[in-house]
Parts: C-alpha cells; sequence; structure tokens
C-alpha cells in the first residue's frame, strides 16, 4: 500500500485514549473556566472528534486569545523552515488543559 496523506494519519497512538479510560468524558471538563491571558497545554483525544486541532499542535504550549461557548482561540509558535510563525487555532474545551508549573509561578510573584 502507498503512505496515505490524510489529516491524521500517524495518529493510532497519539489520539487514542488511556488503557481504561475510554467512554464519555466527566463533566468536570466542561466546567472549567478558562480567560484571556491563559496558558494552556494542548492534547488531543480521540473521543473527541470536533475542533480536534492538528497533529502538529499535540504537545504544544499557548495562550489563550479568544473565548466562546464551546472552543478557545489560542496563540501557537509553530516553526516553518527557520522562523517562527505564531498560529492562530481554534480548539474544542475538551482538547486542552491550564499548565499547571506556569500557574503556580505566576501566584507566587503576584501574592
Amino acid at each position: 500500500m502507498t503512505n496515505t496523506k490524510g489529516y491524521r494519519r500517524g495518529t493510532r497512538y497519539l489520539f487514542s485514549r488511556k488503557f481504561r479510560h475510554h467512554g464519555p468524558l466527566p463533566s468536570s471538563v466542561y466546567m472549567r473556566v478558562y480567560r484571556r491571558g491563559d496558558i494552556v497545554d494542548i492534547k488531543g483525544d480521540g473521543g473527541v472528534q470536533k475542533g480536534m486541532p492538528h497533529k502538529s499542535y499535540h504537545g504544544r504550549t499557548g495562550r489563550v486569545y479568544n473565548v466562546t461557548p464551546h472552543a478557545v482561540g489560542i496563540i501557537v509558535n509553530k516553526r516553518v523552515g527557520n522562523r517562527i510563525i505564531p498560529k492562530r487555532i481554534n480548539v474544542r474545551i475538551e482538547l486542552y488543559f491550564n499548565k499547571k508549573n506556569v500557574i503556580d509561578r505566576l501566584q507566587d510573584r503576584i501574592f
């Protein structure tokens, strides 16, 4: 067979759910509050296909610049050739998480 070139090529294990973690997501995932300026990690999840980012953004860290009811806009730096381009992508709520160590450091500075 020839090498396919689809949008989700090579993501069999990248987007798969962990063992014993299949099924619907807990409601706490949908109750999280995000604001502009938050630093988040992007992590694709095979259980949610809508609004999934491209595999090149999996594991990347970005900053929230736009918030909508079901998704957020995230600015992510992407290396293209010898330059770095800030890309603006829209990602569903279920597919990213707050960056914990950055939040702790920012709170230490504030208080």
